[in-house]
């Protein structure tokens, strides 16, 4: 609970109206009430704003004539109202010390104020940092050092060897350091041989990964995800990758091995890559995209084809089986008349 003029000191925003309004809940404009704050940055949502029965709205500078309530007068409202969900509703660990049930080795360290919750299996060597919370059925691998102020939710895995920094959250479901999909082919058998995968996991600061995401040990050496990576649900990042600072990436999405992506990327939802390529930094790429080569300037980038009428797909899927002779045969009559 904050005045919105306590708000207002902490997001460095312009205050107007009372400043010793209450606030206690974050909503949507269509369906606050007293103590709720909203904010207004989709112009789909401008009927709203003049109905609203918010404490306040979260504006932005270009639309502040039109704020008819108390509010936060600010750049990016969209920003400002994440700030403020995280002061309303923080991630802070109120429980210390280990259940019962949870089995801890004894060489192992779990600072005091660490929370270890129920059924967990903490091993030889791992390290848990203060003001983390290992939440319930979580496995914590051998010689895994965690930082301060990490949050995993529960039902969360990091294999051995694992290095994870501070503030980091692991939502359920989430695999770290599991093996990287190394096999050799034998020529005369056509047998499928294990390459041990001899790497750990390295992720920085200020990492949050979505639930049943996995990412892969390295090969040899370390799979890499920077300071301030947010990873969605269901995303796979195999051996080797390493994931730039401040890069995000929606769900669905597909890293093969060894691909290197850069800082401040925004990849969507559905996207895959091959392996052994590399993604400059500030790169977009929309959603079902494929990434078949490396991508060498900054920019946005698209693939595969946006949805249509079916009737009109299957002509253009005809066509599209067909571009190859067209294309031969336009080469000829180019040859013959230019």
């Amino acid at each position: 609970m904050y005045t919105l003029g306590e708000l207002a000191k902490r997001v460095d925003a312009e205050l107007v109206g009372d400043a010793n309004c209450v606030i206690e809940r974050l909503a949507t404009l269509k369906n606050a009430g007293a103590g709720d704050i909203a904010f207004f940055s989709n112009p789909r949502y401008r009927k709203y704003l003049n109905t609203t029965a918010a404490s306040a709205v979260i504006i932005s500078v270009n639309e502040r004539k039109v704020l008819n309530t108390n509010g936060l007068v600010v750049q990016n409202p969209y920003v400002v109202y994440a700030r403020i969900a995280g002061l309303l509703h923080p991630n802070v660990v109120t429980e210390q010390g280990i259940h019962h049930s949870s089995i801890i080795d004894g060489s192992s360290q779990v600072d005091p104020t660490a929370y270890v919750g129920p059924n967990c299996v903490i091993g030889a060597g791992a390290v848990i940092g203060a003001n983390s919370y290992i939440g319930s059925a979580s496995i914590i691998g051998k010689n895994v050092c965690i930082g301060e102020q990490a949050y995993f939710f529960g039902n969360v895995t990091v294999c051995s060897d694992v290095v994870i920094g501070d503030r980091v959250i692991l939502h359920p479901g989430v695999v770290i350091g599991a093996d990287g999909f190394g096999l050799a082919q034998e020529e005369e058998e056509g047998r499928w041989l294990k390459i041990p995968q001899l790497g750990a996991v390295r992720i920085g600061n200020d990492v949050e990964i979505g639930a049943n995401t996995t990412v892969d040990r390295g090969a040899i050496e370390d799979t890499v995800i920077d300071d301030g990576v947010k990873l969605d649900n269901l995303i796979q990042v195999a051996h080797n990758v390493c994931i730039g600072a401040h890069t995000v990436i929606a769900a669905l999405t597909g890293v093969a091995g060894s691909v290197k992506i850069g800082k401040h990327c925004t990849i969507a939802g559905q996207v895959g890559f091959v392996g052994h390529i590399e993604i400059v930094d500030n790169v977009v790429i929309t959603g079902k995209s494929l990434i078949t080569r490396s991508i060498t300037k900054a920019g946005t980038y698209s693939s595969g084809m946006p949805m249509m009428e079916h009737k009109q797909w299957r002509r253009n899927s005809v066509r599209y089986k067909q571009l190859d002779e067209i294309a031969r045969r336009l080469k000829t009559l180019e040859d013959k008349y230019l």
